[in-house]
């Protein structure tokens, strides 16, 4: 067998344009950072652009690993506000524990990417447009069932209903005073640990990959490719519900129009960490690294005392720059292996 330097093992990590883009960015915006005292680059700066990438860290490692699939889900935003409102709708409206609202709010997260996962299978169509279906689907039953039932586009979650505080304290508490880091950054470094384990050391991982790389090679030789896709739209849906359970306890409600729009943001925070959209190729730390990059884009721009509204041009650069950077480094890699 030939042997492979160090170099060309490095080159064929998928994250490794992303970590470079990482140490760009958070270097740029410590530089134009204009707080008083330098703020970005202190444990209360941290604070904030750890605070921001979070939910998108833990919805990125999900995203990631459904593209890895072969897969998107454009529903991925939008449940984060459904199960949120959901989760708001079983405590205030039917009275229900906390802990038992959480529980059938991930039964609910978990049937509806079921549901897309089977759709999918079935119909063969390109889960772009099955997942953008169930978009708006899940968009207008959030705002009309609401407005039905409270006349209002929010859910308000007592802080006196039974479970509240002990659920608070595992989904939307924080750590380490007195800078308070989310309890969000655990989850996602735990989700991004765990979900790099899945792909790396289990033969779920490997399954992961084949169905994304070639999907009838892979039923070919034994992989349960339907069931696999499925699981994967089960785990987003999921991931999506355990947001939206964050930021309803967190703010002890959760308006109608939460996490719409925001898929896009999980989809690029992916292809930065070296996602490849045509499937079987991705990490998932590669996938939080990008939403890394997001989350101090997000808060330096605002350090820097620069128009919030550059931050989306800001990304669309560092999609195209990311695109090309991983695009060269495979290429390299690839021809150091001939």
């Amino acid at each position: 067998m030939a042997r492979i330097s160090p170099l060309v093992r490095l080159l064929q990590r998928p994250e490794l344009g992303a970590l470079l883009g990482a140490i760009v960015v958070y270097v740029l915006f410590a530089t134009v950072d204009a707080t008083p005292g330098h703020k970005f680059s202190s444990l209360a700066g941290m604070q904030n652009w750890t605070d921001a990438s979070s939910s998108f860290g833990i919805m990125a490692v999900a995203v990631a690993l459904l593209m890895i699939g072969g897969e998107f889900d454009l529903s991925a935003g939008v449940m984060t506000g459904t199960t949120g409102l959901l989760l708001g709708m079983l405590v205030t409206r039917y009275n229900l524990n906390v802990w038992l609202a959480i529980f059938l709010t991930f039964v609910f997260a978990a049937g509806v990417g079921a549901v897309n996962g089977y759709v999918v299978i079935r119909t063969k169509l390109p889960s772009f447009i099955i997942t953008l279906a169930t978009f708006f689907v899940l968009r207008g039953v959030n705002v009309g069932v609401t407005l039905l039932l409270t006349n209002t586009v929010r859910f308000d979650i007592s802080d006196q209903a039974a479970g509240f505080d002990t659920a608070r304290k595992i989904f939307g508490s924080t750590v380490l005073a007195p800078y308070n880091f989310q309890d969000a950054v655990l989850w996602w470094i735990a989700i991004t640990a765990v979900a790099t384990w899945v792909l790396t050391q289990t033969t779920f991982g490997n399954w992961i990959y084949a169905v994304g790389g070639d999907a009838n090679a892979a039923r070919a030789v034994g992989v349960p490719v339907s069931r696999t896709k499925v699981i994967l739209f089960m785990y987003t849906a999921m991931s999506a519900a355990l947001v939206g359970i964050m930021v309803a306890l967190r703010y002890r409600g959760i308006q109608t129009g939460q996490g719409v729009g925001e898929e896009f943001f999980y989809i690029i925070a992916a292809v930065v960490g070296g996602c490849l959209l045509t499937g079987g190729y991705g990490s998932a730390i590669g996938a939080s690294i990008g939403a890394f990059i997001i989350g101090v884009a997000e808060i330096g721009i605002i350090f820097a005392g620069w128009d919030s509204n550059w931050k989306y041009t800001f990304l669309g650069v560092i999609l195209f720059l990311a695109v090309g950077v991983n695009t060269l480094v495979r290429r390299r890699a690839a021809s150091a292996r001939r």
